[in-house]
């Protein structure tokens, strides 16, 4: 409780920003979180150094990745399945 359960409560689009890797480079973006959570289903969006993902009832849309990597790579590194966006683009430079 408190001041982000307020912003998330009212929010009309959720947006994360975070690093996508733990230092020791686990994944960060989990099938379940083991934390208490402020407002589970709100996420609309993760942005991270290395993707912009869409959190859709479907799951997890890759919509975007950064220069140098690959999907495969961010895959590797999230542990939900990620489903590729067909028009899959590198973030603008």
């Amino acid at each position: 409780m408190g001041g982000p359960m307020d912003v998330v409560a009212g929010a009309k689009r959720v947006i994360v920003a975070m690093q996508h890797t733990t230092k020791d480079a686990r994944p960060k973006i989990l099938k379940k979180c083991a934390l208490p959570l402020t407002g589970a289903g709100l996420v609309n969006t993760i942005i991270t150094e290395l993707a912009y993902i869409d959190v859709t009832p479907g799951g997890l849309v890759l919509k975007e990745i950064a220069p140098g990597t690959t999907a495969e790579i961010v895959q590797t590194l999230t542990a939900p399945a990620l489903r590729i966006d067909p028009n899959l683009r590198w973030f603008p430079v």
